[in-house]
């Protein structure tokens, strides 16, 4: 226990001294307000939207990438595992698109560098949108709409997977959920969160909670073990990082989830085993920090979490162009 203890405590104070330095908010705290960001290329990330909601990527007409990463539930799909081709379900929850380009890298395990780089892993993933970087590409190409627009933004006639995978990263920067209520109290309005959520955000700071889920996002800036205080035995088979690295160490190894809208997202956790955010709260004490909460305490970290909901992208559902002769037909098999 000294060592964990320990362990949080050097975390807690590289956090302060990251957090004196920080610009976006008028208070010295470890987590930063969401900035309200401005700025984008707005033909680029017009491309992007279409592309995120075009089902025409995968290879049976039907899934888009709004499928696992709903933006009208939170950028997630609400489900343990998400459904793919042939109603396939995937291995392991799916995190939430939205604020995701706070993280340190994308998926549980991080194996995508960025936004883009994870873009173009479900197109070609056989249990997910279950096609190719080519037959999308060819896809695209034969719909004069989109070369188009790809001709706009990349001054290109012939499309390839590099610009449809950086179209739909700028998009997905987009998605960001500033002004949350802790935001408001951040940048100085002592009357956005209430006595109930501040001593919640107290307990969370006090307990360690903050050694990992800080910053912007309140998380995704590092990676963990699932079980630092005691082995989490509910899923033994999800490897996490170690899938990436091979080193021993990195076995059950998990990049930190951002808490920004996390009401929204359940069910928890890679493995999805709780949908209920208290019971969340209370096993990440359990086996993360090797704390016993109260219940009166698990209620007032909830309190403070759900002030991390901040305002919801407000998205026109884009109109997609209509498919030609050469288009290639959805394929169910």
């Amino acid at each position: 226990m000294n060592g964990i203890k320990l362990l949080i405590l050097s975390c807690l104070l590289a956090v302060a001294v990251s957090g004196a330095v920080s610009a976006g908010s008028d208070r010295n705290e470890p987590i930063q307000a969401i900035p309200v960001s401005s700025g984008y290329n707005k033909a680029k990330v017009e491309l992007g939207k279409k592309l995120f909601f075009e089902p025409r990527l995968s290879k049976s007409g039907f899934i888009s990438c709004n499928s696992c990463h709903n933006l009208a539930t939170g950028g997630a799909d609400n489900l343990p595992s998400s459904i793919g081709h042939k109603w396939q379900l995937g291995p392991i929850n799916s995190p939430t698109v939205l604020n995701a380009t706070f993280n340190i890298a994308q998926f549980w395990d991080g194996r995508a560098k960025d936004l883009k780089d994870q873009a173009g892993g479900p197109i070609a993933n056989p249990g997910e949108m279950a096609s190719s970087h080519e037959a999308a590409v060819s896809m695209l190409q034969s719909i004069p709409e989109y070369v188009r627009s790809f001709n706009e933004v990349y001054q290109v006639d012939k499309i390839n997977i590099e610009q449809v995978t950086d179209a739909i990263a700028a998009f997905e920067e987009t998605l960001t959920t500033p002004n949350s209520k802790f935001d408001k109290w951040l940048k100085g309005d002592d009357s956005a969160i209430s006595e109930e959520e501040k001593a919640g955000y107290n307990l969370f700071v006090d307990k360690g909670c903050i050694a990992c889920h800080n910053g912007v996002g309140v998380g995704g800036g590092s990676y963990q073990k699932f079980g630092i205080a005691k082995p989490y035995k509910k899923d033994t088979k999800t490897l996490g990082r170690y899938n990436v690295t091979k080193k021993e160490e990195d076995k059950y190894v998990f990049k930190v989830p951002l808490l920004r809208n996390i009401e929204l997202t359940a069910p928890y956790f890679h493995d999805a085993s709780t949908w209920d955010l208290a019971e969340a709260v209370t096993i990440m004490a359990e086996y993360q920090l090797g704390e016993k909460l109260s219940n009166d305490d698990v209620k007032k970290i909830v309190a403070f979490l759900k002030t991390l909901t901040g305002e919801q992208p407000s998205i026109t559902y884009p109109v997609l162009p209509p498919s030609t002769i050469k288009t290639p037909k959805p394929n169910q098999n």
